[in-house]
């Protein structure tokens, strides 16, 4: 049997989202800001008779990325994945996506003929609206859908307090974004993706990242908590409902994460 080629699956941050109206293809306009962090899943993959993936049994989309290299090779080449968790599942943070786009690269490699980026990247646009964002390995800015990306530097000296509630149910994200039709929030999108615009060309410092707009589509009172523990920085990621807190130092990470309490489950993680 092949050995496994593997590697790690990063979990992401919305350090801001902005939405709008809905398209004609049924998406929402956005503008988001987009990093990776050092949380990860893990993610193997090797050639095998059969498509196959284990480890994580809600998995869809790594199994759909494995088909569609396989396609691209006319089924000369079928594989097997195995995940590992570690990213909170439907907790915004795009752990799902991240193990499809990893196993999209790892098939990738062990193709006779590789499929060149762009070809990588229209297959990651199919399985989903964040997957082509995990195949970079920078900051981005999302614009359209959230799949038109370009690159941003951004400051990446500070750490990250994940947090997700005991007992909250994640709503699907088709529900976050009707909750938002129904409020009527697209209205005011060109002023507050302008506000976006002018706030991300001030950033020199990680302090500066306070200064982004909060999440169009998710609130939590956690927010609130986490900037009396010290974060410069405090909102939703994504669809929710993990809520993140930034902080300047490691030891001020973890005592917020450890004032939490029990009840809520801390993770502690940096850019990268």
């Amino acid at each position: 049997m092949s050995a496994w080629q593997e590697a790690p699956a990063p979990a992401k941050l919305n350090l801001a989202l902005v939405v709008g109206p809905r398209r004609p293809d049924g998406k929402h306009d956005v503008v988001t800001v987009l990093e990776r962090l050092s949380l990860a899943d893990r993610v193997a993959v090797r050639p095998a008779p059969a498509t196959r993936v284990s480890g994580f049994e809600e998995d869809t989309l790594v199994r759909a990325a494995l088909e569609a290299v396989s396609e691209s090779a006319r089924g000369r080449l079928r594989f097997e994945a195995r995940i590992e968790k570690r990213i909170p599942v439907a907790a915004g943070l795009g752990g799902g996506s991240s193990d499809a786009a990893t196993a999209l690269g790892l098939a990738n490699r062990l193709l006779e003929r590789p499929l060149p980026a762009d070809a990588l990247e229209e297959i990651a646009g199919a399985l989903g609206t964040d997957v082509p964002f995990f195949l970079r390995d920078r900051a981005q800015v999302g614009t359209a859908d959230g799949t038109t990306l370009e690159p941003i530097d951004l400051p990446r000296d500070y750490w990250v307090v994940l947090a997700l509630p005991a007992g909250v149910v994640k709503a699907s994200t088709a529900a976050v974004y009707g909750a938002f039709d129904a409020r009527g929030g697209e209205r005011g999108f060109d002023a507050r993706r302008q506000a976006l615009r002018a706030a991300l060309a001030g950033v020199e410092r990680a302090s500066d990242l306070g200064r982004l707009p909060p999440n169009d589509l998710a609130a939590s009172p956690l927010t609130e908590t986490l900037r009396s523990l010290g974060a410069f920085r405090a909102d939703v990621s994504g669809a929710g409902p993990a809520v993140y807190g930034l902080f300047e130092a490691p030891d001020d990470a973890g005592r917020a994460a450890a004032a939490l309490g029990p009840e809520t489950a801390t993770w502690i993680a940096q850019p990268g």
